[in-house]
């Protein structure tokens, strides 16, 4: 009798664990059923080892006011938060305009939600060191031609593919034929910035909006890193989601994820975005960065 009894605890103790670790619960029928959870990624365009303190307080708000289960998933580098959305191990992420792309190319009914105010005005910094003895200019730079040159991911919006235009527009040459030596990639916009500024490398390129936020921390000295050109304005970072949403919490969901992100006045997630205020975007808005895609090679 006390073996059953304890048998019967025992079973009921396991049951309730599975279910507060997030395991199968039971429905009214008897069957099993998954627990529903929207997985969200972003690319790690800076401070590379903290996503997932820096993205949590989005995947907190979204959760509260969508009602359900949203967990952030981290992504090691740019290509790899594609490979996620792709294989839909992530269900919405914020990618830069390149990234954005892919992922809207790669997965068919992928639909880009919202940007930030400033992403459709957004804008490349070139930059380099001070012993370069180079200074802030509108004409474009052409004498990086000639330094050891820095891009962020090859697969960044601001910190490569941008820039890489703005290149061939004003010089004719593609990057691989206007710099004497081979560019880099650091990884990251931060790290182009820091190395520019230590001097591993002369010049780079980056977002408008790291420089500036690393120079008002104090990161950034512009006396030694200097800000030499702004490029012209393009469309760039937005939240896009996968179609495989639609049929996880039902039809009309695409539609209330885009405006709980439009709604969205909560503080730490807008900070962890970087941005005031988020505005509806659609794939259309990012026409211009798909094409420029198509001119701009490395080979």
């Amino acid at each position: 009798m006390i073996k059953t009894t304890l048998s019967r605890l025992s079973a009921a103790g396991i049951a309730g664990l599975l279910i507060a670790c997030g395991g199968p619960e039971k429905q009214a029928d008897g069957n099993e059923s998954e627990v529903k959870v929207l997985r969200f990624s972003a690319i790690p365009d800076e401070d590379t080892t903290a996503q997932k303190e820096r993205f949590q307080p989005v995947a907190d708000y979204l959760s509260k006011a969508l009602g359900i289960d949203v967990e952030f998933v981290a992504s090691s580098n740019y290509g790899a938060s594609v490979e996620k959305f792709e294989n839909n191990d992530v269900q919405l992420a914020w990618f830069g305009g390149v990234t954005g792309v892919q992922a809207m190319t790669r997965v068919e009914g992928a639909r880009a939600l919202v940007a930030g105010q400033k992403d459709l005005a957004f804008k490349s910094y070139f930059i380099a060191n001070a012993s370069t003895g180079l200074e802030a200019s509108d004409e474009f730079p052409a004498a990086i031609a000639d330094l050891k040159f820095t891009y962020g991911s090859s697969s960044s919006t601001s910190g490569c593919i941008m820039p890489s235009h703005f290149i061939i527009e004003n010089t004719g040459k593609t990057p691989m034929e206007f710099f004497k030596e081979k560019p880099g990639f650091s990884g990251a916009h931060d790290k182009t910035a820091m190395l520019v500024q230590d001097g591993s490398f002369q010049a780079g390129a980056l977002s408008f909006g790291t420089y500036e936020k690393l120079v008002a921390a104090g990161k950034i000295d512009p006396e030694k890193c200097v800000k030499i050109w702004e490029t012209p304005t393009y469309a760039d970072y937005n939240m896009t989601a996968h179609p495989d949403l639609e049929n996880t919490f039902g039809e009309g969901f695409l539609d209330k994820l885009q405006q709980a992100l439009v709604d969205c006045q909560d503080e730490a997630a807008l900070k962890a975005l970087g941005r005031e205020k988020l505005v509806k975007v659609n794939n259309e808005t990012f026409a211009g960065i798909a094409a420029v895609m198509e001119k701009v090679s490395f080979d």
